[in-house]
This record gives C-alpha cells, sequence and structure tokens, in this order.
C-alpha cells in the first residue's frame, strides 16, 4: 500500500460485549464488583504475608508477587472498560492502546512465569524438604522473582514497539472490551510479518516451556507423595501444593479457553477472556485462603487490626 493511502490512527474503538443501553448498568455493576473484590482480596494477602513473620518463606513470596501481578493485570483493562461504559464512549487513544498491551502482557506473562516457579517451590518442599532451606534460599528466590520481571518487561516492550512501526487502515474498531493484540494487528495495514512471528514464537514459548515445567514439577511431586507409606503423610504432602494446583488448573484451563478459540472478537471468546483475565485473579486469594491455614490465621490478625484500630 501506498504511503498516501495509509492513515495515521489516533485512537481505536473497543465496542465491548453489548451495544443496548439497558444492559450498560448490569455490565457496569458486575465488573465493579468483581473489580473490588479482586483488588481486596490480592491486597489482603500481600498484607497478610507483609505482617505475619511466620509466613516470610518461599512460598509466601511467590504468592504475594503472584496476587500483586494479578490486582495490576485485572486493572490494565477493567478500570477502561468502567469509564467506557459510564460515560458512553467507546474509544481508547492510540498510545492507551498500546500501553495498555504493555501491561498487558507483562502480567500475564509474570502470572505465568510465577506459577512455574511455584510448582518448583512445592517440588523443593515435598521431594527434598531436608534441604529445602538451602536450595530455596533468599538469593534464588530473588533472582527467580527478577528474572521473570526481566522476561516478562522485555517481551512485553518489543511487542509495543513492533506496534508502533505499523500503520492502521481507516477500520479501527477492536471488537473486544479490551486492546487485544492478535485483532489490533489484523486491523494494520502494513507488513505485520515480525509481529505475528513473535506473537506466535512467545506464545507458544509462555505456554509450552512453563506448563512442561509445571507438569514435571507435580509428576515428580506425585511420585514422592506416592512413596509415603502412611496414607496421613501423603494426605498432608498433598495438602501443600493442592491450593497452587487448583490455581494453576484455573489459570491454564481459562487460558487455554481464550487461545483456542476459534474467534475471540465472538461472545464465547469474550466471556472466556474475562474468565481468564478477571475470575481467576478474583478466586486466586479465596483458593489460596481457604486450603490454607497459615494464611487464614494472617487474615484474621490483619482484619482484626484493621478493625480494633477503626
Amino acid at each position: 500500500m501506498e504511503p498516501g493511502n495509509q492513515t495515521s490512527v489516533s485512537e481505536f474503538l473497543l465496542l465491548g460485549f453489548s451495544q443496548d443501553s439497558e444492559q450498560q448498568p448490569i455490565l457496569f455493576g458486575l465488573f465493579l464488583s468483581m473489580f473490588v473484590v479482586t483488588v481486596l482480596g490480592n491486597l489482603l494477602i500481600i498484607l497478610a504475608v507483609i505482617s505475619d513473620s511466620h509466613l516470610h518463606t518461599p512460598m509466601y513470596f511467590f504468592l504475594s508477587n503472584l496476587s500483586f501481578a494479578d490486582i495490576c493485570f485485572t486493572s490494565t483493562t477493567i478500570p477502561k472498560m468502567l469509564v467506557n461504559i459510564q460515560t458512553q464512549r467507546k474509544s481508547i487513544t492510540f498510545a492507551g492502546c498500546i500501553t495498555q498491551m504493555y501491561f498487558f502482557m507483562v502480567f500475564g506473562s509474570m502470572d505465568t512465569f510465577l506459577l512455574t516457579v511455584m510448582a518448583y517451590d512445592r517440588l523443593v518442599a515435598i521431594c527434598h524438604p531436608l534441604h529445602y532451606s538451602v536450595i530455596m534460599n533468599p538469593r534464588l528466590c530473588g533472582l527467580l522473582a527478577l528474572v521473570s520481571w526481566l522476561i516478562s518487561l522485555t517481551y512485553s516492550l518489543i511487542q509495543s514497539l513492533l506496534m508502533l512501526r505499523l500503520s492502521f487502515c481507516t477500520n479501527w474498531v477492536i471488537q473486544h472490551f479490551y486492546c487485544e493484540l492478535a485483532q489490533a494487528l489484523t486491523l494494520a495495514c502494513s507488513d505485520t510479518l515480525i509481529n505475528y512471528i513473535l506473537l506466535y514464537m512467545v506464545t507458544g514459548f509462555l505456554g509450552i516451556v512453563p506448563f512442561s515445567g509445571i507438569l514435571f514439577s507435580y509428576t515428580q511431586i506425585v511420585s514422592s507423595i506416592l512413596r509415603i507409606p502412611s496414607a496421613n503423610g501423603k494426605c498432608k504432602a498433598f495438602s501443600t501444593c493442592a491450593s497452587h494446583l487448583s490455581v494453576v488448573s484455573l489459570f491454564y484451563g481459562t487460558g487455554l479457553g481464550v487461545y483456542l478459540s476459534t474467534d475471540s472478537s465472538s461472545w464465547r471468546g469474550m466471556v472466556a477472556s474475562v474468565m481468564y483475565t478477571v475470575v481467576t485473579p478474583m478466586l486466586n486469594p479465596f483458593i489460596y485462603s481457604l486450603r490454607n491455614r497459615d494464611i487464614r490465621r494472617a487474615l484474621q490478625k490483619v482484619l482484626g487490626r484493621t478493625l480494633y484500630v477503626q
């Protein structure tokens, strides 16, 4: 296409779930309540880990990182959607769209890496309990978290910079509730080959490598648990990783629903995206607090202290 026929896009239109004005208040109330629950639930997990010295362990260090990533992951999409519903405007600036994509990829990638690191932590705790404190030392934990952040930030930055080089046609409509990268690429008039190559390579990497690491970890964990002679010992060992296994199943189950969807702009595709970007981060604190007595005790202390101050 000739440069003269290309248009410099200033904003995109996010169509969202419904054009019906009567449904907008329902959608606003639903997503606002889910967003508030997500932020408060994950914030309580972070405060509980910080305030209780008994939770200053590798497992809870990574859990607090996961809660922080979940808060940010949800905050990249829902507030803008709520503003658009409230103001009856569906536009997002080009810079805002690129920024939303960037942070969405950063925190989505962080969730993937943190769940993998947490699986390794459970592997060491169950298969090598006597050497746990030596292997999972503060230096290694910090290094694993730092590498996860660096990879996520670097990939997201490269993908965002590649988006800036594209020219867009007159169709600026994204049939989703946030700036979804794959859909934005379909609107480009210029060559997107490099973008698609990077997208598929990294999506495959982030999907296959971490999942393989989690699968390997749990294969070793199950094998180790089966060798425990007493039934009580088996139950106790399994309970230490049950919460993490539940979160992994929820995260990858909903994530596969998004990426295996034939049309992400369809109603079914957007519902799958909500499960992946909103429902999963909202349920994670409940899964960990309901199945973990240490977290419950710490939360009771935090809530009790808050009520006492008030």
